[in-house]
């Protein structure tokens, strides 16, 4: 399950009509690194790979890869800007740390959500 704001959306949207490529799919992951163990990762892609999910969230479609499901199932996305400009936040329940930046987590391996749901909630 992935939940998107009502900003989220509106930024994602935002971006995808300025993309060049109208097949681009809003792409979410994760990466080895950064300040707590992993960091988030967002895309506009027009590619999906077959082991991809792909959820459906007001009418966005947001793909992510297998391997980042395990960490970003029932991820809350929201969008919000202040004095220093605007940005994507993240409300993960898998991350147990998260550094100061708000885009770099830890998670605990024993305790990975395994909730198997395609589901998109506002």
């Amino acid at each position: 399950m992935i939940h998107l704001s009502q900003a989220a959306i509106g930024e994602v949207q935002r971006m995808q009509s300025k993309c060049l490529d109208a097949r681009a799919r809003f792409r979410l992951g994760v990466q080895a690194g950064g300040c707590a163990d992993w960091f988030y990762t967002l895309d506009l892609d027009p590619t999906t790979a077959p082991d991809d999910r792909v959820v459906d969230c007001d009418g966005i479609q947001v793909v992510i890869d297998s391997q980042s499901w395990t960490y970003l199932n029932g991820l809350s996305l929201d969008y919000s800007e202040d004095l220093m400009g605007g940005g994507f936040r993240f409300h993960n329940p898998n991350a147990v740390s998260h550094c100061g930046c708000g885009n770099s987590f830890s998670v605990d391996p024993a305790s990975q959500a395994t909730v198997p749901s395609d589901d998109c909630m506002l």
